[in-house]
């Protein structure tokens, strides 16, 4: 922090200090009474992010459910071609060592 060739350090120090005075001076409750406040609203927060993982949860259920659903429709559309194919290939084998 140099500016004009002068450190400003000592004047960032000397805030610092005068802030936390400040701080303490004009806290508007005791220890006690923040840390009770501060695990409140921590268990009203976890409470919270609880609440959204599971709507989270369930919605990622419902897509992996229906992409599961999606995925068999089109397994079963390719086994059926798959096995309408070696029917043919068969049939078409048999042909050509029957009449050949």
């Amino acid at each position: 922090m140099k500016s004009n060739g002068e450190f400003k350090s000592p004047y960032f120090l000397i805030a610092m200090g005068i802030g936390a005075i400040a701080g303490l001076l004009f806290a508007p409750r005791s220890g006690e009474k923040i840390r009770k406040s501060l695990r409140e609203r921590t268990n009203k927060g976890l409470d919270y992010l609880n609440q959204q993982a599971g709507k989270l949860r369930e919605s990622a259920e419902g897509v992996v459910e229906k992409g599961k659903e999606f995925m068999g429709r089109q397994d079963r559309d390719s086994v059926k071609t798959a096995t309408e194919a070696e029917k043919q290939a068969y049939q078409e084998d048999r042909r050509e060592n029957l009449g050949g």
